[in-house]
């Protein structure tokens, strides 16, 4: 067994595009390899800058033959049918095999030397190889049939073992000889085979591994800033970047004009890691420190000095740039800004962002000022433990010399001004230089033009959460106007039919949902969606309520949640409280998986079957007796409500003497459905498991010691209907038809 080594060598591939093209190549090379039957042990691929490499270890040095059978007609079938195979297989009849009356084409393909394989195979990875973006190069180019790659392919070595692998690309021969490091060693290098590759390019200044050059710039990068008795900002994407864009990394520590630390850290943080690639340090405090960490890709004599002075000169005049934005800005207040939001065209289909805002704005204050949010303490308060509505205000009060209502009103006129500030940095130079810094520089805008704090914090936050992982917004007026913002955005482009469909998605709506639920579920959020999306405009409650079940399923299952048990609750109908859902759902999952939920539900699925095959229309009503009702025209609901039970008792009673295990079964009904109502009523979910629990014992025996389809038609009426009554008050937790199991 041999190994393989291809070096594809270029002039410098972006670091973005490094480790999905590793991907590439070993997907190509072990589909082109498997063309012929040959199958490598292990693939190793590494990149730098300058170059993609794999490695294949254990290759056979030749393929087995194969043995190829193609189906032909019967050997009965007519002649033209048989001359018809015999030209495709280019064959003669008598070379045919014949099986069960079948004739089989058979051939013997013979092995080949691998070397062969891999010399045609490099060709055809490199025409197919799927870069985001390729170029032509050199003479060739002028062939619109020649190669392309991400860009100019300077060199190639493919080594089986220690014999080259003869093949072309683009006018580049394969061969044993690579380049080092661009500074470091220039000079070409003679590769003896696959196994000495990573170490000769390492000793002339070149660490093919990515890992490992990712590796050093992290301890490197820690170490400068400790040394300089700081804290490094780790960056995962930084650091592979930076991988990316050396082969010989050395991390150095340099140092920029603490004046620069009067503009906000995030947008000092954003100029370095944007446009330098240089990580940040915060001091012992953990404030933004005015030091900052570059990799270079060249082992400096003198330590580096002039290269971090260049690096500072050139982020010294970025942060120049960004100071200046942020001065310039704060000569404008964010309210004389919004004038310009009426000429950014939000969507062709719903108006401009100025149109928005005002959406957002009465939706924001609706939200507050209806009290159809009520706000329970943030991450951790559940059901039972959360505040009364006028209770939470109080615990978090906007003014304390305020009552509940003037502290609601309160609430409702911050919510509406931080909406309507909430865009207005959109028109900016920071954000038009930044857009990842939307919202955060309206926050501090907002905060040094003199808002209330509420205020800024809301314009700052509004758009969070933005994706897993991200802070949930817990702050009344932040989570009033995220809400708004959100469901606006759901509601506007589903009015208009642009719903997400399969894959795409482009205005992000799934995500706003699962940013709508965190805020809803984490802060204990008491909220009717039917409502909420009506008051945002909704003109389709159901697509839009039916998208949020959607979104909850997936956000759920992620968090161990049965899919079938949110469906059980959403089938009740009328249950949009997502926070009061989940608490069905949490309680039901817990009861399901106990011996006591397992047999209610099989008793339940019985009797569902048994009402759907015998009785399908049958509900809590009492047996017909055919007798004309003498309080059909008795208007007093209370009165003939009284009649009617008494008027039920004393027909069961007449009717038939009940079997123990029917009577058992009524009286565990009786007292069950009252607990478990007012449980439900309670919000106790448990509690209601816990009484219908209490139903298992009695129905088992039902089934066992009572025959439903009785002879006699009065029997079989009440003990469907007594069926129907356990059905109805299972439902009234979830829907059991819907559970798996």
């Amino acid at each position: 067994m041999t190994d393989f080594l291809l070096e594809l060598r270029s002039e410098e591939i972006p670091a973005r595009m490094q480790a999905k093209a590793r991907e590439d190549l070993s997907k190509l090379f072990v589909g082109e390899l498997a063309k012929a039957g040959i199958a490598a042990a292990r693939i190793t691929t590494y990149a730098t800058p300058r170059r993609l490499v794999l490695i294949a270890h254990d290759l056979p040095e030749r393929t087995e033959p194969v043995r190829e059978e193609v189906k032909g007609p019967r050997a009965s079938a007519p002649p033209q049918a048989l001359e018809g195979f015999l030209r495709k297989t280019g064959l003669t009849r008598e070379a045919l095999t014949e099986r069960d009356g079948v004739l089989f084409a058979v051939t013997e393909v013979p092995g080949r030397e691998t070397a062969q394989v891999l010399s045609l195979a490099i060709p055809a990875i490199v025409r197919a190889f799927p870069w985001p973006k390729s170029m032509r190069w050199g003479a060739v180019s002028l062939s619109p049939e020649s190669p392309r790659w991400v860009r100019p392919l300077q060199g190639i070595v493919a080594l089986f073992g220690s014999d080259v692998v003869p093949c072309e690309v683009a006018g580049v021969t394969s061969g044993a000889v690579t380049l080092g490091h661009r500074f470091h060693h220039p000079a070409a290098i003679t590769i003896g085979s696959a196994a000495d590759y990573v170490e000769k390019l390492r000793a002339c200044h070149v660490i093919v591994d990515q890992d490992e050059r990712a590796a050093i710039i992290a301890v490197g990068a820690k170490m400068a800033a400790q040394g300089a008795g700081l804290r490094l900002v780790e960056d995962e994407g930084l650091l592979a970047e930076n991988a990316g864009l050396t082969e010989w990394p050395v991390p150095l520590i340099g140092r920029f004009d603490e004046a620069f630390l009067a503009v906000p850290p995030e947008v000092i943080q954003l100029t370095a890691r944007v446009n330098q690639k240089y990580f940040v340090c915060r001091d012992a405090e953990g404030k933004l420190a005015n030091a900052f960490v570059c990799t270079a890709n060249i082992d400096a004599a003198e330590g580096g000095e002039r290269i971090v002075a260049g690096n500072a000169k050139v982020l010294a005049a970025r942060l120049s740039d960004a100071k200046f934005f942020y001065e310039t800005d704060l000569k404008t207040r964010l309210e004389d800004q919004l004038p310009k939001l009426d000429k950014i065209v939000f969507h062709e289909k719903l108006g401009t962002v100025a149109d928005k805002v005002e959406r957002v704005a009465k939706l924001a204050r609706w939200l507050v000022e209806s009290g159809v949010v009520k706000l329970s303490p943030p991450r951790g308060g559940g059901l039972g433990e959360g505040l009364s509505e006028a209770a939470s205000l109080a615990a978090s009060p906007l003014s304390p010399t305020l009552s509940p209502e003037g502290e609601r009103e309160k609430m409702a006129d911050m919510a509406e001004r931080a909406a309507r500030l909430a865009k207005a940095d959109l028109v900016t130079g920071m954000v038009g230089e930044f857009p990842e810094l939307q919202g955060l520089m309206g926050g501090y805008y907002a905060a040094a033009q003199g808002e209330p704090a509420q205020v800024a914090e809301a314009v700052r936050d509004h758009y969070k959460p933005v994706g897993q992982g991200d802070d949930v917004p817990t702050a009344p007026v932040t989570v009033a106007v995220a809400l708004a913002d959100k469901l606006d955005s759901i509601v506007q482009f589903f009015a208009v039919g642009l719903k997400p469909s399969g894959s795409k998605d482009p205005f992000a709506l799934r995500r706003s949902a699962l940013g709508v639920l965190a805020l809803l579920l984490d802060n204990g959020v008491r909220v009717s969606l039917s409502k909420a999306t009506a008051a945002a405009g909704a003109s389709a409650h159901e697509d839009v309520l039916d998208f949020f079940a959607d979104r909850l399923k997936v956000q759920q299952r992620e968090a161990g949640v049965r899919h079938d048990l949110i469906d059980a609750v959403f089938a009740l109908g009328g249950e949009d409280d997502l926070v009061r859902l989940l608490a069905r759902v949490h309680a039901l999952q817990s009861f399901v998986t106990t011996e006591d939920g397992t047999n209610l539900l099989a008793g339940y699925k019985r009797a569902a079957n048994i009402l759907k095959k015998e009785a399908p229309g049958t509900s809590k009503s009492i047996p017909e007796t055919g007798e004309e009702d003498p309080l059909a025209m008795v208007e007093d609901p209370d009165f003939v409500a009284v009649v009617a039970e008494y008027a039920r008792t004393e027909r069961e009673k007449r009717d038939y003497d009940r079997a123990p295990a029917e009577a058992a079964l009524i009286a565990a009904l009786d007292a069950a459905e009252p607990r478990a109502a007012a449980a439900i009523e309670a919000e106790d979910f448990a509690g209601a498991m816990s009484a219908l629990a209490s139903l298992r014992a009695p129905i088992d025996a039902f089934f066992t010691d009572v025959t439903v389809n009785d002879a006699d038609p009065h029997k079989r009426t009440a003990r469907l209907s007594l069926l129907a009554r356990v059905r109805d008050a299972v439902h009234r937790v979830a829907d059991f038809s819907k559970i798996e199991g």
